[in-house]
């Protein structure tokens, strides 16, 4: 069996055990949730988690705070030259500075671009000291480079963006990297910490999410109101990393 076959193998064992293990939230769903963001970042990564959240809060009082360095609105501009002055990137507002950021069940960290950036030491930092003070972590697509970066994710099992994956790896050399899942749920500390792949898979993580400290019932009400077919599998990611960059040789070809 190869290596990655034996990451895969082991998952599947650890999705079974997370089941029995204590539930975070001590049976009473989660209220309160952070989405960390910077400069650069993924618009899906904070509004596929949002419009989640946001149907759900039709059902169950949620809270969301939106976190930031400052208090000056974020643009989701890349940082790179735009050679063809393209335009569509829009800002976001913080509610909260990492300075005086309120007390959450669940902070989400999301990606982008911008999560490379050598100015993010602060946000850095602030993952790092409120990462033991929530009741789960979340990262969506390269957020988890970010968290990586940390240090929050040495020992842990974790995924991201399939097609920024060689780069981001490598800020967690302490870190067991699963190329072929859609999303991950490392159960084995406190607390509890789950990654999404690229963008559009963190609304499959939020589903189910949803679905293990809701209810399946709930989870469906949000998919419908979303029109979205979730992924159900973390294990069947049909963009799962093979050894290339290239969209061409993902594996598209799945019935």
């Amino acid at each position: 069996m190869g290596l990655i076959q034996t990451f895969g193998a082991f998952v599947g064992i650890s999705g079974l055990l997370s089941g029995v293990m204590a539930d975070p939230f001590n049976g009473t769903p989660p209220q309160s949730y952070g989405i960390l963001f910077f400069p650069a970042f993924d618009v899906i990564d904070v509004y596929g988690p949002l419009e989640v959240l946001q149907s759900l809060g039709s059902l169950h009082h949620i809270e969301v705070s939106f976190i930031a360095e400052t208090l000056e609105p974020v643009s989701s501009e890349r940082l790179m030259v735009d050679k063809l002055n393209s335009t569509g990137f829009p800002s976001l507002t913080p509610t909260h500075t990492i300075h005086d950021s309120p007390e959450l069940d669940v902070m989400i960290v999301v990606g982008g671009p911008g999560m490379t950036s050598n100015n993010l030491n602060a946000t850095i930092d602030f993952i790092r000291e409120k990462t033991p003070q929530v009741k789960q972590l979340i990262t969506i697509c390269t957020g988890s480079g970010l968290a990586a970066r940390s240090g929050v994710l040495d020992g842990k099992m974790a995924t991201t963006h399939k097609t920024s994956w060689p780069d981001i790896i490598t800020y967690g050399p302490n870190t067991t990297w699963l190329p072929d899942k859609r999303w991950v749920e490392d159960e084995s500390g406190s607390p509890p910490i789950w990654s999404s792949s690229g963008v559009s898979s963190g609304l499959d993580l939020m589903l189910h999410f949803v679905e293990t400290y809701y209810s399946l019932e709930n989870a469906t009400f949000v998919s419908k109101m979303l029109e979205y077919v979730r992924h159900t599998d973390p294990n069947d990611d049909p963009f799962a990393y093979n050894g290339t960059l290239s969209a061409r040789n993902c594996r598209r070809d799945r019935n």
